[in-house]
């Protein structure tokens, strides 16, 4: 249990960074939905969103999993780390220089292919962004790797501050200003830049102060690549270039297929674009859960893989990781209809129906995360690449045949069938090669209570008061999340009894 509370500790401090860190897009893109509302500044909306969903597939490339590679490497040989460091951070230096400068070189057919012809800046942008995010990677494995949860936190709360204050000033203060004085800078700005660019310079700015931050941990770099060791490490990352992929073509592709695949006009396909990505970001709860467990569970899966208690220890932590995933889906999806719609502003709420689903698929992501260990501590990557090329194969499928007719429900429920999926096959293969007793009744009736919790909620506020107020509706969703607690309680009540401050109560 000391082993649980160790990764629960630092998932706390891991979450609390990582919920500012997805500020970027949690709270910058509402606060730009509730000022681009007109279609045309819906349009630049969708850029936006558009442009951060080639991030995520360009992040995977940039780092091509070497950051794994780091830390399965000094869970084996702690003592030579300093030479990990230097050959991981110095391998991404290189090579992401190169990838920058070509990125820069083909400016002009990428943003042809990325739908945003006529701004080359856009990509300009982008290229400076990924060179400052890529060579962060492994100064923060490194705070990672020794366990320094706070300072991570404190430095990427820091970031998001700047991007904030930077987005307010250029998309809100900076417009006023230039109404005000007309002959001004500030004038000038505002007709030179678009909004899109006002965000990008706003994140590269966020960037450059996050790598400075980071000074005392790649102050220690030397240029001395171990070549022997880097070909070690990149035969152990290389097949994280395929898995990432298609892990992030699961996860971000429906919204360059949206744009691409619905047959109507293109400003009419950016628009639904934008909405959808808007409401996939009312499953915040649950992703900055899964991305802050994640931060923290991956040295702590590989820490602690020699320990012969290993597999026992991986099921508790998964049991309890679900427990959590459930409570948030509910925070989220009771609360919907009166709460989390003022998320975004009013045009965009015609997407709240896919909400739910994208939820399900995501609490499915995150028990899919938890299950893929196994491959890579028993360095069985092969079997990764499958797993999620099989995945990315149902995403392809599932957005290509039905997004002509049914534009973004086709996306979330081949996002939910993919993970769905996805969990599936990476269970069955696993407890082949690495057999770990995870709760799986136990699992499957959280799962089964949460959703029919979800479906009694919508048939109370629509069949048996379908005029009813918010205090009703609120009220609904609190007894019926109150109720799960209580099943919580009754089936785990030992476990609970352990824990320092609900075990007081329990006893």
């Amino acid at each position: 249990m000391a082993a649980v509370k160790q990764l629960a500790g630092q998932t706390l401090w891991y979450g609390m960074s990582n919920v500012a860190a997805r500020l970027l897009n949690s709270l910058i893109l509402p606060l730009l939905s509730y000022l681009l509302v007109s279609k045309a500044q819906m349009v630049q909306q969708g850029s936006v969103t558009l442009i951060y969903s080639y991030f995520a597939l360009l992040n995977v490339i940039f780092t091509y999993g070497m950051e794994t590679a780091y830390f399965r490497f000094c869970s084996r040989q702690k003592e030579r780390q300093k030479d990990f460091f230097n050959t991981a951070f110095g391998s991404l230096l290189f090579s992401t220089i190169i990838l920058c400068l070509l990125l820069y070189a083909l400016r002009v057919p990428v943003e042809r292919f990325v739908e945003l012809e006529g701004h080359t800046e856009y990509i300009s942008l982008t290229a400076l962004i990924l060179f400052f995010d890529t060579i962060q990677t492994i100064p923060f494995a490194l705070l990672r790797q020794e366990q320094k949860p706070r300072k991570y936190a404190f430095i990427k709360v820091f970031g998001i501050v700047v991007n904030i204050i930077m987005v307010t000033f250029f998309v809100v203060i900076l417009p006023k200003l230039a109404n005000h004085y007309p002959d001004s800078i500030w004038s000038w700005l505002v007709n030179s830049f678009t909004v899109v660019s006002f965000v990008l310079i706003a994140n590269l700015i966020q960037s450059i102060f996050v790598f400075l931050m980071l000074f005392n941990e790649w102050k220690q770099f030397t240029f001395k690549i171990d070549k022997t060791l880097w070909k070690k490490m990149f035969a152990y990352s290389s097949p994280m270039i395929i898995i990432g992929l298609a892990g992030m073509v699961n996860e971000v592709i429906d919204r360059q297929m949206l744009v691409k695949l619905i047959p109507n006009t293109k400003e009419y396909a950016m628009r639904i674009q934008a909405i959808y990505s808007q409401n996939y970001k009312l499953s915040i709860i649950i992703t900055l859960f899964v991305t802050a467990f994640r931060m923290a569970a991956e040295p702590f899966f590989f820490s602690r893989s020699q320990d012969k208690n290993a597999p026992e220890l991986y099921a508790r932590v998964m049991k309890w990781f679900v427990i959590t995933v459930c409570l948030a889906f509910l925070t989220t999806a009771l609360f919907l209809d009166d709460v989390w719609k003022y998320y975004m502003g009013a045009p965009y709420r015609v997407g709240l129906f896919v909400v739910p689903i994208l939820l399900i698929a995501n609490v499915f992501s995150g028990i899919y995360y938890n299950l893929s260990i196994w491959y890579k501590i028993t360095d069985r990557m092969r079997v990764g690449i499958y797993i999620t090329l099989f995945g990315a194969a149902i995403t392809f499928a599932g957005n290509y045949l039905f997004i002509p007719k049914y534009e973004m429900l086709a996306s979330a429920w081949t996002t939910l069938i993919c993970y769905a999926s996805m969990v599936v096959v990476c269970y069955i293969s696993g407890q082949k090669y690495y057999p770990v007793p995870y709760p799986i009744k136990r699992i499957l009736t959280y799962l089964t209570v949460i959703i029919s919790l979800y479906l009694l909620h919508k048939g109370i506020i629509t069949y048996v008061f379908p005029d009813s107020n918010a205090v009703i509706r609120l009220a609904s969703g609190v007894i019926l999340f109150i109720s799960f607690l209580f099943l919580v309680l009754r089936l785990e009540r030992n476990e609970l009894k352990a824990m320092p401050v609900i075990g007081k109560f329990l006893k």
